[in-house]
């Protein structure tokens, strides 16, 4: 069983280094956002390191917003999800493995590049840190949450425009803690709160989405 999941993950990983450079997509959006965001706002210190936590984070999340499209839709294209959905492995870890690959390639990557957004946004170290932490407890949200939008669009020849309609709502949350929580640290305050609600979140969409992804695949696949 943990095999053919271990598989899966490193079957995704490796289609994603052959695609070229597809999986820079997002990550390009990102830092696009956070460069001209300045330049059209203000370019004052004092007023970026403020927007600094919210700009960031809604960058975030368009940015995993828009590749989760692609999370399912070779698989579907293909033939192979069908496999996937016969496979002795249970579906919600096969989902999981699936997911956890996605978050490797963009919100573990967003992650690593919030030190060049915090010094872009003229962020003080301390709220940078804290900043690091709620997106490394929220991205993973992000994109387990998000993959139930794309297993239920799946199916769709446009099913990528939908997934943000559907999935927008039940990532408010974890926005707005996370961004109370960087403002928090910017006014000096204790953020321990914050991170725990964001890791409740996080362990909630690791118990409920797998089966709900899963269901929903199923739904596409008409089995």
């Amino acid at each position: 069983m943990w095999s053919s999941v271990l598989a899966v993950l490193q079957r995704d990983l490796k289609l994603v280094s052959r695609q070229g450079g597809e999986w820079l997509n997002p990550i390009s959006f990102f830092i696009m956002v956070i460069t001209l965001f300045p330049l059209a706002i203000s370019a004052t210190p004092a007023k970026l390191a403020v927007m600094a936590g919210g700009v960031v984070w809604i960058a975030a999340l368009l940015s995993v917003l828009l590749s989760m499209d692609s999370l399912f839709r070779q698989d579907y294209d293909d033939g192979s999800l069908e496999q996937l959905l016969v496979s002795p492995a249970p579906l919600p870890l096969v989902v999981l493995a699936k997911v956890l690959a996605h978050w490797l390639q963009t919100g573990a990557c967003l992650t690593l590049l919030t030190p060049i957004a915090g010094l872009l946004l003229h962020m003080p170290n301390s709220a940078m840190w804290t900043l690091m932490l709620t997106l490394l407890l929220g991205t993973p949200t992000l994109s387990l949450v998000s993959a139930i939008g794309a297993a239920l669009t799946v199916s769709l020849k446009r099913g990528g425009v939908l997934i943000p309609l559907l999935t927008l709502p039940l990532h408010i949350p974890v926005l707005i803690f996370a961004t109370a929580a960087v403002q928090a640290s910017l006014n000096g305050l204790a953020v321990d709160g914050y991170l725990a609600l964001l890791a409740a979140f996080l362990v909630l969409a690791l118990t409920l989405t797998p089966l709900a992804v899963a269901a929903a695949l199923r739904l596409a696949v008409g089995g």
